[in-house]
């Protein structure tokens, strides 16, 4: 399948923090059959902490959404909680943080981020995206 084609998966998992391993392996291979294997490493690091972030968050369902169009991958996390996420800091800032490096990290390694209010299958929540260019 040429890596010009455009397409689509969900992937629907319990709030469970296997889930996070599950979503690494399977878009790894999604990746990798689609012939992106160049984008892997990346897109795996972010994947895993957008679903980080959505599966301890919410108490409903999430899914991770992985869309290829135009060239451009998009990794999105959607939960049950309408609520925004917390800002990013600077990735420099938080060498010695509990926490926060997550959305830093996105922002620092993905061409583009962001999040969105978003309803699926009648819940109401958010997702939470960022971007990488194929080329």
């Amino acid at each position: 399948m040429p890596e010009t084609d455009s397409w689509e998966y969900s992937l629907y998992i319990p709030q469970d923090p296997r889930a996070v391993t599950v979503c690494r392996r399977t878009l790894r291979l999604i990746l990798t059959l689609h012939g992106l294997i160049r984008l892997v490493d990346t897109a795996e690091l972010l994947a895993s902490e957008l679903v980080s972030n959505a599966v301890p968050h919410t108490k409903g369902p999430a899914c991770l959404r992985v869309c290829y169009r135009d060239g451009i991958l998009r990794i999105g996390a959607w939960d049950a909680d309408p609520g925004p996420p917390e800002p990013p800091g600077r990735l420099e800032e938080l060498t010695d943080a509990e926490g926060g490096r997550g959305f830093a990290l996105v922002r620092a390694c993905s061409d583009m981020w962001g999040w969105q209010p978003l309803s699926r299958l009648g819940h109401r929540g958010k997702l939470v995206w960022c971007e990488l260019g194929a080329a």
